[in-house]
């Protein structure tokens, strides 16, 4: 089973800045090109800093408390982001760089590990070779759901459960997959879902299998009959005495 890489989803037609790129054309780039996150480029081409969105509206919010009066009560760094004119000076210096061959799943964890709004996607050579965004992430789940479906059966299913599995349905619908039919073994059942949950694109599983062989090990006590019931008795005539 092939898990989807960054190299599937990056952005490659990058729109990058440099430090000394003005606060205004940044605010720019973000309007025009949609975009959330721009990478600041340095002279030796690497990425020495990202500027957000969220970093340029701090200086929408200072206005408002200048123009309503508010107490200016902002921590160090935001406030000098917040008078910021160039992109060094608005830029978040903490870059968290990948390789094409991240997975999917590493660079979403990397993402919110890290609280970063992009990673760029390194080559090689050291030159930037993509940019990968949540919104990057989330093309995985643009999968068919025929697509999904013929991987389960095709891979996924064989391969833990040893053989083509004749008697296992496979249904998708939306991302949410049901597997449901017969399996050969009971130890079997709980080694279904887990591997068809970490098919890129499912968005959840559920399975109902029952199974033919009960391989558990447990023996079942042994049914015992009742004891049987004892004859009552024979009743014994009361003793008289002999008359004389």
């Amino acid at each position: 089973m092939r898990h989807h890489t960054v190299a599937d989803v990056m952005t490659t037609d990058i729109v990058t800045v440099t430090p000394q790129t003005s606060f205004k054309e940044i605010a720019r780039l973000f309007v025009e090109r949609d975009i959330g996150a721009l990478p600041v480029i340095a002279r030796n081409g690497g990425v020495t800093g990202i500027v957000r969105e969220t970093d340029l509206i701090l200086k929408t919010q200072l206005q408002h408390d200048l123009r309503t009066g508010q107490p200016l009560r902002w921590r160090r760094g935001l406030h000098a982001k917040a008078v910021a004119s160039i992109a060094s000076e608005v830029m978040t210096t903490r870059v968290v760089p990948v390789s094409p061959g991240t997975t999917l799943g590493e660079a979403a964890w990397l993402m919110h590990k890290h609280h970063v709004p992009c990673l760029p996607v390194m080559a090689g050579d050291g030159t930037l070779a993509g940019v990968v965004t949540p919104r990057d992430l989330l093309r995985v789940f643009l999968r068919s759901d025929e697509d999904i479906r013929r991987e389960i059966v095709h891979e996924v299913l064989p391969a833990c459960l040893g053989a083509k599995p004749t008697l296992v349905h496979v249904a998708v619908r939306d991302g949410v997959v049901a597997v449901t039919g017969e399996v050969e073994r009971k130890s079997l059942v709980p080694l279904v879902l887990p591997p068809v949950r970490a098919v890129d694109g499912v968005v959840d599983a559920t399975a109902d299998l029952s199974y033919t062989v009960d391989d558990s090990g447990r023996t079942p006590a042994p049914s015992r009959s009742p004891a049987p019931s004892r004859p009552p008795a024979p009743s014994r005539s009361p003793s008289w005495p002999l008359s004389a």
